[in-house]
């Protein structure tokens, strides 16, 4: 097996023995074994396998036809090999460890030694075929989510074809009829294998005419892509808890919570398109910051330049994937995250109950009396948890995480930066560190006096004043009803 480096080229190859018996032993038992020629039984493509949780150069294509190709967050694009006019690739199904944040690793079924598995890139017309071998304790396959190819290819086992058994390669082949942004994932015991981490991302660049273009599909400077995942991993342990529904305390861009995720890196007025798929149990809306955009793709394919509209957050559903292209005319460090607050915060405990206004002093003391190390939190909010040196369990990630240039960002999770930089060298994705803002362009504090909020002055005047004037000291309080939910009608 290959090892990529740091600078994604593959040093002196590593071999291992993957299958129980010879390789074509193997292959005979594909499901598409009867499509494969003679040549692809003689010998698998030596899979490759990258252990870093780095951002990737983007691969240039060696051979084939040509195409920018894209950045994958955290990732990386397998490489291939041609085979009488055939892109052939290998990917092994095995249990990896993927480090999500800085000091925190989790214990995850992926793909060539990652969660999510590399990126697959072909142009539009291109016929692949991919083995996959299975090194997982139990059975598996891949279903090549939006792609339109033979029924027998589709990768439903039960439906489609035979599981592949652990020790197992399999072939599929097909050919890639449209341009788009698309997903691979296990269908078989779906809800444990992607639960543990078991997906990846795939893209077919358009085929272009005699001019270089593609009518519905526009040239990129800077193409990223990512997937949305989930995990319930509790603080001080490894592997994720699979029968979780709803209720995930990890919410992480390819298997990595911020402040583990990287920055996406850009020249000033770079057009950009980022690739983003969901395969989360719950939808996610991705918002840029300083930047308008339009989706320009969907998992259906190219959107009509008609039909675009520009926006600044675009909601993602399940099982979805969404392109968004932009012009990055604004310098400067800026905030891309998921919309949903608590989809920016590291392993917390839910059931923590609201003690904003409590005043704990006395009880405190008498705490602190039985337990010296006893600590207050929550009753002016949680910044304090981004200060806090408290220790946490091994293999945790802190709740709320990350230094910026004026002190503690305090986020976690789906929160990364897109940094715009006019000095930026073309196709270079070297972090140039913090945005040196021009003077005069941060927020600063007031010193000056403060004056007093007109609206109390106002009260009760204007068309509708109040009929008697408010009693002072009113204090409103809400009870809950008794019984809980039961009688609440469905």
């Amino acid at each position: 097996m290959k090892n990529l480096d740091q600078a994604g080229a593959p040093p002196r190859p590593e071999r291992r023995r993957f299958l129980g018996g010879s390789a074509a032993t193997a292959i005979a038992g594909a499901v598409a074994a009867s499509a494969v020629s003679r040549v692809a039984h003689a010998a698998l493509p030596e899979p490759v396998v990258q252990a870093k949780p780095d951002t990737m150069p983007p691969l240039e294509p060696a051979n084939g036809r040509p195409y920018r190709p894209v950045v994958t967050l955290n990732g990386w694009t397998l490489p291939w090999r041609m085979n009488q006019g055939v892109k052939e690739f290998h990917l092994v199904a095995e249990p990896v460890v993927r480090e999500m944040a800085p000091g925190f690793k989790a214990h995850l079924w992926g793909y060539n030694g990652q969660s999510p598995g590399p990126t697959i890139e072909v142009v539009e017309g291109d016929r692949v075929r991919i083995f996959v071998t299975n090194r997982l304790p139990e059975v598996t396959s891949i279903h090549w989510h939006g792609q339109r190819l033979p029924n027998g290819m589709d990768g439903v086992s039960g439906l489609n074809q035979p599981a592949i058994e652990p020790g197992k390669t399999f072939v599929y082949e097909f050919v890639a009829r449209r341009p788009g942004t698309f997903m691979y994932h296990p269908h078989a015991d779906e809800m444990v294998q992607m639960a543990m981490g078991m997906m990846g991302f795939w893209v077919t660049h358009p085929k272009l005419d005699k001019h270089g273009k593609h009518p519905l599909i526009a040239e990129v400077d800077r193409d990223f892509c990512f997937l949305l995942n989930a995990f319930d991993i509790e603080p001080g342990s490894a592997t994720p808890r699979i029968m979780t529904m709803l209720d995930f305390n990890l919410w992480a861009w390819n298997s990595r919570i911020f402040p583990g995720i990287d920055p996406l890196v850009v020249r000033q007025h770079d057009k950009v398109r980022v690739r983003v798929g969901n395969l989360t149990m719950t939808n996610h809306p991705i918002h840029i910051h300083g930047h308008e955009f339009v989706v320009s793709g969907t998992d259906g394919g190219p959107t009509p330049p008609g039909s675009r509209w520009p926006e600044v957050t675009a909601d993602i559903a399940v099982g979805q994937m969404r392109q968004l292209e932009f012009v990055a005319d604004e310098v400067g460090d800026w905030a891309m995250h998921c919309h949903k607050s608590h989809h920016t915060m590291n392993a917390m405990g839910h059931g923590v109950p609201t003690m904003i206004g409590v005043d704990h002093r006395q009880v405190v003391g008498e705490v602190m009396r039985l337990v010296p190390d006893y600590m207050v939190m929550g009753e002016r909010g949680m910044h304090d948890m981004t200060e806090m040196e408290m220790p946490l369990p091994d293999n945790t990630a802190p709740m709320m995480a990350g230094q910026g240039p004026f002190g503690a960002v305090g986020m976690g999770g789906m929160f990364s930066v897109l940094k715009v930089r006019k000095d930026q060298p073309r196709g270079s994705y070297k972090d140039p560190g913090w945005y040196q803002h021009p003077k005069g362009t941060v927020a600063y504090e007031w010193a000056g006096a403060m004056a007093e909020p007109a609206r109390f002055a106002a009260e009760g005047s204007g068309s509708m004043p109040l009929a008697q004037p408010l009693k002072p000291g009113v204090e409103v309080r809400a009870r809950k009803p008794e019984g809980g939910h039961g009688g609440h009608h469905q």
